[in-house]
């Protein structure tokens, strides 16, 4: 069974790593010509832009391609048995993270080629965005703990009687909480 998953996983990996190679270089292609062509364009943003596009896909090929045996005669799949799946493309955390920056580079060159350089600027969208995503947590962590040290000297927001929270002063008010021994 667990050579069963290991070969759905090869073929997913596969699939997916050819597929992705196939998008980058038709985009490319397209900008590439559209670049030379129609009207240039500055080739090195491109470079540098796409440069960790390009690493990461280097690297899900390194880490998700299936590696196979040497042919031998007594195997079927072409002669080769698998000897490892490679690592899930589809994960979930860093994976899909790096995945997001090969999508919105891919976007960011055809976005390029189609309108002109100046859209090269909306690269500037994802700090941007990861600074204001940065800035809330942050007030709110310094808020949540602005909170904790307000309930520890009693007098926090909310909180009714002598830092108590309403649960506490509901208990206390019905007679405190009951404990039962036995």
């Amino acid at each position: 069974m667990a050579q069963k998953v290991q070969k759905t996983q090869a073929t997913r990996n596969t699939a997916t790593l050819n597929r992705t190679h196939l998008i980058s270089l038709l985009i490319y292609l397209l900008f590439l010509l559209t670049s030379t062509l129609l009207s240039p364009r500055n080739l090195l943003p491109f470079l540098l832009l796409n440069l960790p596009a390009l690493a990461i896909e280097f690297w899900f090929e390194r880490i998700g391609r299936p590696t196979y045996t040497s042919p031998s005669p007594s195997t079927s799949n072409n002669g080769r048995d698998l000897r490892k799946a490679g690592e899930p493309l589809d994960a979930k955390g860093l994976t899909e993270w790096m995945w997001d920056i090969v999508y919105w580079s891919w976007g960011n060159t055809v976005l390029v080629a189609v309108v002109g350089d100046w859209a090269w600027w909306l690269y500037v969208v994802v700090p941007l965005y990861s600074t204001s995503l940065g800035r809330s947590t942050y007030a709110g962590v310094r808020q949540g703990f602005s909170g904790v040290s307000a309930g520890a000297g009693g007098g926090g927001e909310g909180s009714g009687g002598g830092g108590q929270s309403k649960r506490q002063a509901k208990m206390e008010k019905k007679g405190g909480q009951r404990v039962q021994y036995r």
